[in-house]
């Protein structure tokens, strides 16, 4: 499990406490950014947990000791869920974001719609569900390189060991070393949601705070700012 340490505890702050927050890969970024403002206002610690919701998901079920769950995926969310360690009143679904195919800079052979992916060489992905859903599975899984996430499959094109890549329209907007061949139609396209919910293990206040943080007006400037798409609250 990688941990990231954002920022440190000001030692003015008697009350300063810390918050562990499991979040998938994509939102690397958007919340360490939004996880320094929190500690400048506050001078409670963040200490983020980054990797794929799966993954993410498993620990959480397994007892890891997160406080605050931020899924790239809402069934992912359900499961833990379901397993009582939310309780559906401290869940909000928080952001979406768009599925992009993504080549190296330089590449010449570019697919332009979903089928030309069965004949890239090497697929780099983390969720196959965009092809399944085009019924394309089939003829790519062959030549699919296994990531653990679309931060592993960015840095997969990056590196030239994959040829192409299905990633959040935000993480090829981070890159140089790739570029967007197309966009997965909306209407193809698995909806992307990401739930954010306060574990019902969490027993410190610093935990709520940085939830509630989550849809700030802070917040609200750095998501859309990265290429998320804020979701209304219901």
């Amino acid at each position: 499990m990688a941990i990231v340490l954002v920022g440190s505890r000001p030692s003015t702050v008697d009350t300063a406490d810390e918050v562990v927050v499991f979040a998938a890969a994509s939102l690397a970024d958007a919340l360490r950014e939004i996880a320094k403002g929190f500690e400048a206002r506050t001078g409670h610690r963040v200490v983020l947990s980054l990797g794929g919701s799966n993954d993410l998901a498993r620990q959480i079920r397994a007892g890891a000791p997160a406080e605050v769950f931020v899924s790239a995926s809402a069934e992912r969310m359900d499961e833990v869920e379901r397993a009582g360690l939310v309780r559906a009143t401290d869940r909000v679904d928080l952001l979406s974001n768009r599925l992009v195919v993504i080549v190296p800079a330089a590449a010449t052979a570019v697919p332009a719609t979903a089928e030309d992916l069965t004949r890239v060489r090497r697929l780099a992905l983390g969720d196959p569900q965009w092809l399944e859903k085009r019924g394309l599975w089939g003829r790519v899984r062959d030549r699919v390189v296994p990531t653990l996430d679309v931060r592993a499959a960015l840095a997969a094109v990056e590196s030239g060991n994959a040829d192409a890549g299905i990633v959040y329209r935000t993480d090829a907007a981070i890159s140089r070393r790739v570029r967007v061949a197309l966009e997965a139609p909306p209407e193809d396209a698995p909806r992307i949601v990401y739930p954010a919910a306060l574990l019902a293990g969490a027993r410190r206040p610093a935990a709520r705070a940085f939830y509630e943080h989550l849809r700030s007006r802070e917040a609200r400037e750095v998501f859309p700012r990265l290429g998320f798409e804020f979701l209304p609250a219901r």
